[in-house]
């Protein structure tokens, strides 16, 4: 169990981290948030305001930050990563000599290693070796409405028990709820694959399509995430909970997220260039697209809905095409045969 004196270290200073940071210094623990741009941490650190993510926003005066990754992490009893997933491997590997000998990492960033399309787990593992315990902190969580205490519910999956108990126990609080479990893979499958599914909402709804065409996309949309799930050895729960489904319908209707706007502007007619520069933050569906259909084509699968995306995010079909293609297929069964087996 995790004592109100434990240390914690956040690695990331974007809007997720610094919301993270601020909701374990809210719960009296030392928190040390680290990030790389000096005049950012400091604003942080002194003024209390992440000024260029969560402007206008207090952060408790307690949350201390810095851009000295060893002094963060220095008797930190746990490690949260918060940085985008292109930056996970070499954060990672960063801290591997940094880290205190007990100290478990966790991360909240949501995708797959660029390139290799290998869950961050499995990069985390082999970078860390097979004794750190390490989570996965997941769900429907906007970070503003985090840092200005409104309510939110989240799931930490990870293969040590008392691990994910520790960290769940840092973040449960008055307007927080932390659940636990232990599909790490599930988990980070539903926090990527979400990103994708919500450019396909916001591209229908930017086209003006309707709240029908909306439910039918995200439904059949955690239809492809059943389906690959059950191809990976995920359990079907962990995506029908916090991890998956939450943050399905909080990522395709929520217009705080950055994918969803990604896809309003495109099917508004904007270019892929115009709307990224617009939205001015990384918006990860864009390389995701690639990771899960690689996941698909390995597992044999066939997932239209995330294939057309990923087909518009590269210029191959505007998004008019995409979603003609994707109301050509033929009728058929829901369900051919049961997820649920």
């Amino acid at each position: 169990m995790s004592n109100h004196a434990d240390k914690i270290a956040v690695l990331g200073a974007g809007s997720w981290g610094t919301a993270l940071a601020s909701l374990l210094a809210r719960h009296g623990h030392p928190t040390v948030l680290w990030g790389r741009d000096a005049a950012m941490v400091e604003a942080i650190d002194q003024r209390h305001e992440n000024t260029r993510y969560l402007p206008g926003i207090p952060l408790p005066e307690s949350l201390r930050a810095t851009t000295d990754l060893a002094a963060a992490v220095k008797d930190a009893a746990w490690i949260l990563v918060v940085v985008p997933s292109h930056a996970f491997g070499e954060t990672v590997r960063a801290l591997a000599p940094l880290r205190p000998a007990d100290a478990g990492v966790a991360w909240a960033t949501k995708g797959f290693e660029p390139g290799s399309g290998r869950f961050l787990h499995e990069v985390a593992r082999e970078v860390l070796g097979s004794d750190v315990p390490l989570a996965v902190v997941t769900g429907p969580s906007f970070a503003k409405e985090v840092t200005q205490g409104l309510p939110t519910a989240i799931t930490v999956h990870g293969d040590a028990p008392d691990f994910a108990q520790q960290v769940a126990d840092a973040m449960h609080g008055p307007a927080f709820r932390a659940y636990t479990g232990d599909d790490m893979v599930g988990a980070e499958l539903g926090g990527a694959m979400k990103n994708v599914l919500a450019v396909a909402t916001g591209v229908a709804d930017g086209m003006q399509l309707g709240l029908n065409a909306r439910a039918g996309l995200i439904t059949r949309g955690l239809n492809e995430m059943l389906r690959l799930a059950a191809a990976i050895g995920a359990k079907p729960e962990t995506l029908m909970g916090l991890a998956g489904l939450g943050d399905l319908v909080l990522t395709c209707t929520g217009d705080l997220s950055r994918n969803r706007r990604l896809g309003l502007a495109l099917g508004r007619g904007q270019t892929l260039t115009d709307a990224v520069r617009e939205i001015g933050q990384v918006v990860e569906s864009v390389q995701t697209a690639d990771e899960v259909m690689r996941q698909a084509r390995r597992h044999g699968i066939d997932l239209p809905i995330s294939d057309r995306v990923r087909a518009v995010l590269h210029g191959e079909q505007t998004p008019e095409e995409g979603l003609r293609a994707l109301l050509a297929r033929e009728q058929k069964p829901e369900y051919p045969d049961t997820l649920f087996k």
